[in-house]
């Protein structure tokens, strides 16, 4: 081999490995799971697993959403996924809501959710007959008039209504 090609051949393998110095660093992984995860969102071919998504989903068909919340989570650790974000948001609207009055922190945590749910995908709508909101402005709506107190707040026949 001729010593250009071995200098060449150096700084190509020093500059892949600054390159993979510089991408830990910034992710800060915390361990190799995670390495994969961003590495594969760093290329393009990140994808949710379907396994504990569908953990999840039965975990919210039971009422049972913080169990459902946590299987998202390990479903979309990197929040990528509109579907997976929109039960997220969905599960803090059913956990918050209440007949008497509603759970502000969960609602909260459910608008940071929804508003992800339309950074990804503003057009996102479901298809789970199970949910009587589909879109995200419909629950962004909910979650919104559920934090203001309102006259309409004090009105006995609210007691009537039924959770969407």
């Amino acid at each position: 081999m001729r010593p250009p090609y071995i200098h060449i051949a150096s700084l190509l393998i020093a500059a892949v490995g600054l390159t993979l110095i510089v991408f830990i660093y910034s992710t800060r992984p915390k361990n190799l799971t995670e390495v994969a995860t961003k590495s594969s969102v760093a290329i393009g071919t990140y994808e949710i697993d379907p396994k504990e998504f569908e953990n999840g989903l039965a975990a919210f068909r039971r009422d049972e959403f913080e169990a459902a919340r946590a299987a998202f989570d390990r479903a979309d650790p990197e929040k990528r996924d509109a579907a997976v974000q929109f039960y997220v948001a969905y599960s803090f609207y059913r956990q918050g809501w209440g007949r008497v009055s509603n759970d502000n922190d969960l609602f909260s945590k459910g608008l940071v959710a929804i508003d992800q749910v339309i950074k990804l995908d503003p057009n996102y709508r479901s298809t789970d007959s199970g949910l009587a909101m589909k879109t995200p402005s419909e629950l962004k709506a909910e979650l919104e008039d559920g934090l203001k107190i309102t006259v309409s707040d004090f009105n006995p026949m609210k007691l009537t209504r039924e959770r969407k």
